[in-house]
């Protein structure tokens, strides 16, 4: 994640909404990948350094939100909030600062997303390859599984609550557990049906996974009673990595969204200096242990769990590559494919009381 800087020279953040130093509201443009100061008065525009643009309304209204659109746009919801198929129940007093927790994590994905060139299409606007989100809670009668179907992520509201993602992290024994973890894992199961499910690239896949044809149910099954091998950690960045084929894709691309964000975060510290082309993933894995090998020492030295508590094995190293040309190859194609019209109507988001379960890919 880059950091930012005010019109008044001061450091700002991907999360801010308010200049500490200036008292300036802020806002995220995601067509520019920046940030910029403004100030807010009766119209709905706004004038920032880049131009005219608008609040989301998920920022006026709901204050989930900092991100702008463009003031000639006929949406009123942002790039990452149109993704909403459905939110939360908001006449739940807790959901609230659970939605907000869970949406900050979405914008730093589709942050990711778009500085890695990829694709990020609504389901409003392309029905049959688009993307759409339903963060829901469970409720007594229904449980909300976290999964992904379709291009349709559903995420369970408890995985924003640290003391229950805490329970369930120790519960499956699990190294690493985040919201921002369950975003990216997601999304490697859409682009799994983007940029693998071709014919001609099955090959290339399952020389390195293995055979996704393999019955994911009953994959799961033998992973929950059983667990996998006791020297998983051989062929697979997680013990989840080891259950499918498909989860073990789902668990790399994460894994190179952790590797790409965190680097970019580290660079603009000066603590690394990642490498310029796109093409050098050996100069990108060099950086990443050095990087790695640092952060677990500083966290060893506050008497902290390692920050980076995995390790990439000569199989997994290839694995991360495969995502890596994977997605250098989309975002080329990406420039050359022309940009779909919208539809005339804009999505909105529906909150819901009702929850519905959902799983395919989890």
């Amino acid at each position: 994640m880059r950091v930012f800087q005010c019109e008044c020279g001061a450091t700002i953040f991907f999360n801010n909404s308010m200049c500490l130093s200036c008292s300036r509201e802020l806002g995220f443009l995601p067509d520019q990948l920046d940030m910029s100061a403004f100030t807010a008065d009766a119209s709905d525009v706004i004038e920032t350094k880049h131009g005219q643009y608008r609040k989301c309304a998920n920022y006026s209204r709901e204050g989930v939100c900092n991100w702008l659109l463009p003031a000639s746009s006929d949406d009123e919801l942002c790039q990452a909030c149109r993704l909403n198929n459905v939110i939360p129940d908001l006449n739940e007093p807790a959901n609230r600062e659970l939605w907000q927790e869970t949406e900050l994590a979405k914008r730093r994905l589709i942050y990711s997303l778009d500085s890695l060139g990829l694709p990020v299409l609504a389901k409003a606007d392309d029905a049959e390859h688009g993307l759409a989100f339903d963060i829901k809670a469970s409720t007594e009668s229904e449980r909300v599984l976290t999964g992904h179907a379709d291009g349709l992520i559903t995420l369970n509201l408890s995985e924003a609550d640290a003391a229950q993602r805490e329970k369930m992290r120790l519960s499956l024994k699990e190294r690493y557990r985040t919201l921002l973890g369950h975003f990216r894992h997601e999304v490697g199961h859409y682009f799994w049906d983007r940029l693998v499910a071709d014919p001609g690239k099955h090959e290339s896949f399952r020389a390195l996974f293995g055979d996704e044809r393999a019955d994911y149910a009953e994959a799961l099954k033998a992973h929950y009673s059983k667990g996998p091998n006791p020297g998983f950690y051989q062929e697979f960045i997680s013990h989840y990595a080891a259950s499918h084929p498909w989860e073990d894709f789902a668990e790399t691309f994460a894994h190179y969204l952790h590797m790409m964000d965190t680097l970019e975060t580290a660079e603009q510290y000066g603590f690394a200096t990642p490498p310029r082309s796109t093409r050098d993933f050996e100069g990108l894995m060099t950086e990443w242990y050095r990087l790695t090998v640092a952060l677990n020492s500083l966290n060893r030295s506050m008497g902290l769990p390692d920050a980076y508590p995995f390790s990439i094995t000569p199989p997994v190293k290839e694995k991360v590559r495969f995502v890596h040309e994977l997605i250098r190859n989309a975002r080329a194609a990406a420039k050359q494919t022309p940009v779909k019209a919208k539809p005339a109507s804009s999505p909105t988001q529906t909150q819901t009381q009702t929850q519905t379960q959902t799983q395919a890919q989890a």
